[in-house]
C-alpha cells in the first residue's frame, strides 16, 4: 500500500486567500495544477468553502435514515436505465445498496419527487441538503472543466464543449457494509473506471476508496472533511485524446462501521458526439479514439459486462 500523499490536494478555499476569478493569476495557477493532476494521476483531492460542516453532517445523517427505510419502500425508486434507481446486493457490488437519481439541473422537482417517494409525509430538510450538495458539486465540476480549457490554451469555444460534457448529472448515494460473518477487509466494489466525464465524491468518516497508481500500487484516498475527490472518467479521457487519465479505483470495507457516500457523476448532453479538440492531435500524438456517442458507449459497457479497457475496446483506433 502506498501513501495517500501521492494524490495531489488542491486548496480552493477563498478563506485561504485563493482567487479564482476569471483571468486572475490564482485561477491560472490552479488551472495548471488541475491539468497536471489529471495528466499524471487522473484525480485529485479538493478542499473548498462550499461544504459547511452543518450541511455535511445533516446530509449523511439523513442518508443513513434513507437506507434504514424498509426494503419495500426503497424499491419504489425504479428506473430501467443503467445505474439508476435503487439497487441492492448486485452482482458487481454484493455488499452495498445505492440510489441513482436522475438529476438534470433543469429539473428542479426531481429531488423533491424522490424524497416524497421515500417519505410520503415529506422530508424537506433532506431534499434541500441533497439539492444544496448537488448544486455545489456541479458548480465545482463546471469550474474545474473551464479551468482546464484555459490551462490548455484552447480557444474560448471549447468552454461550451465542456459544458456539454457536464450537461447532465447522476446524483448517487451508497451504503457499503461488511458481510455479517467477517470483519476483515472486503473488496466492496471491484476495480473500474467511471464511464462519465467527472465524478465528485465525498464520504462520512469511514474511508474505503483506493486508486490504482501507475506503479501498480493501491493508494488509500482519505477525502477531506470539507471537500471531494475528483476523478476523471472515460469520456474526459477520450475527449482529451488520452491526455487525461481515467483513474482506476475500487472500494474496500474493513472494521465494523458502514461507509456512506455521496457522488455527483457529470455526464454529457444526450446524444452528444464525443470528439475532442483537433489541437490534441498531431504527429507526436496521433488520434487514439474514434468519435462516438455517449449513450452508445454506456450501452456497450452495460450489455457486454466488460470492465478492463472498455474504452479501448469500444472506441480505440
Amino acid at each position: 500500500m502506498t501513501i495517500e500523499s501521492e494524490i495531489p490536494i488542491l486548496d480552493l478555499r477563498r478563506s485561504s486567500g485563493v482567487n479564482l476569478e476569471e483571468g486572475s493569476d490564482g485561477r491560472k495557477e490552479m488551472g495548471n495544477k488541475v491539468r497536471e493532476a489529471f495528466e499524471t494521476h487522473g484525480c485529485f483531492l479538493i478542499r473548498c468553502d462550499e461544504i459547511p460542516k452543518e450541511l455535511r453532517a445533516g446530509l449523511f445523517g439523513n442518508i443513513k435514515s434513507l437506507f434504514d427505510l424498509p426494503e419495500e419502500t426503497k424499491k419504489k425508486l425504479y428506473n430501467p436505465k443503467p445505474y439508476r434507481g435503487y439497487t441492492s446486493k448486485s452482482r458487481v457490488i454484493p455488499h452495498s445498496e445505492s440510489f441513482g437519481i436522475d438529476n438534470s439541473p433543469k429539473a428542479d422537482t426531481t429531488l423533491e419527487e424522490f424524497t416524497n417517494l421515500m417519505w410520503p409525509e415529506g422530508n424537506p430538510t433532506f431534499c434541500e441538503e441533497l439539492r444544496s450538495m448537488t448544486s455545489k458539486a456541479r458548480e465545482l465540476s463546471v469550474l474545474i472543466l473551464k479551468m482546464l480549457v484555459e490551462s490548455l490554451g484552447l480557444p474560448e469555444q471549447y468552454k461550451l464543449d465542456v459544458e456539454d460534457l457536464n450537461n447532465y448529472n447522476d446524483t448517487r448515494v451508497t451504503r457499503y457494509q461488511l458481510p455479517p460473518d467477517t470483519k476483515e477487509t472486503e473488496i466492496a466494489l471491484t476495480l473500474h473506471t467511471d464511464k462519465g466525464t467527472l465524478a465528485l465524491i465525498c464520504e462520512n468518516d469511514v474511508q474505503g476508496l483506493q486508486v490504482l497508481s501507475k506503479t501498480g500500487n493501491y493508494v488509500d484516498v482519505k477525502i477531506p472533511y470539507d471537500g471531494f475527490v475528483v476523478i476523471v472518467g472515460d469520456i474526459l479521457k477520450a475527449w482529451s485524446n488520452g491526455r487525461f487519465q481515467a483513474a482506476p479505483h475500487r472500494v474496500v470495507t474493513k472494521g465494523d462501521k458502514e461507509r456512506l457516500v455521496f457522488v455527483l457523476f457529470s455526464v454529457p448532453k444526450q446524444n452528444m458526439l464525443i470528439k475532442g479538440p483537433s489541437e490534441f492531435v498531431d504527429d507526436d500524438h496521433p488520434l487514439r479514439y474514434r468519435s462516438f456517442h455517449y449513450d452508445e458507449f454506456v450501452d456497450y459497457h452495460y450489455t457486454t459486462s466488460t470492465e478492463e479497457s472498455v474504452l479501448e475496446k469500444f472506441a480505440g483506433i
